[in-house]
């Protein structure tokens, strides 16, 4: 998968630049950041790609520092200004409760055994501290469209596996964490305009019909 994003690193945030890539960033951040408890400290971007997450950490105040196994989306992490290394999630290479908060977004899709990626986010975060999951829900239409796009033209769903919010509540409570909620945005396929209508529906919905939504999140906390 590595090499994947290696290729697409160069074009990766062109994406975040049109009408839509700004909507569903905007979306994104709005869920991610009204589940997030802690307002500062220390923070692990597991899986930051190109540093999308990494930069709005830092500018919300927090200590921040990425990790990604892509060199090339590293590369442009990096030329952000970020504090971004190369790194395994399956070994992460920072001591026992080094971190308040710990948040991946979109990473989740492209690991095998997320049982050990959660007991290492659980292993490298302190007590009392918070683990934020984002992913695309395999239930909405958005991935359904997606996945039939993949079939023909080489993209990132291709290779990715996807998860329900009961899915990802799971995961977090087999592996002890507390406190564990979910939400989701996002209700309409890629192609929808109408992006005000979709933004208003995302605020008002996204806890009732987080099982339909295109991405999903979920947080706990380390007893």
């Amino acid at each position: 998968m590595a090499e994947y994003f290696d290729r697409i690193a160069g074009r990766y945030d062109d994406w975040y630049r049109t009408k839509t890539g700004m909507y569903i960033d905007r979306i994104e951040k709005w869920l991610v950041f009204s589940m997030l408890q802690s307002k500062s400290g220390k923070a692990l971007d597991l899986g930051c790609g190109t540093g999308n997450y990494t930069l709005e950490l830092k500018k919300r105040g927090f200590d921040v520092i990425g990790l990604d196994a892509s060199e090339g989306m590293l590369g442009v992490a990096r030329s952000k200004g970020l504090n971004c290394i190369k790194g395994d999630a399956y070994s992460l290479p920072f001591p026992d409760e080094s971190f308040d908060l710990v948040l991946s977004v979109t990473m989740f899709e492209f690991i095998y055994e997320p049982e050990i990626v959660v007991a290492e986010i659980s292993r490298v975060l302190k007590p009392g501290g918070e683990v934020i999951i984002g992913t695309m829900n395999g239930r909405s239409a958005w991935f359904l469209f997606k996945r039939l796009k993949s079939l023909f033209v080489e993209t990132a769903y291709r290779y990715a596996r996807f998860y329900t919010p009961g899915g990802l509540e799971d995961l977090l409570r087999d592996a002890g964490f507390t406190d564990v909620r979910s939400g989701g945005v996002i209700f309409f396929p890629s192609f929808w305009p109408f992006h005000g209508l979709a933004e208003s529906l995302d605020r008002k919905l996204h806890h009732r019909c987080k099982d339909i939504a295109a991405f999903i999140a979920v947080r706990g906390v380390k007893p």
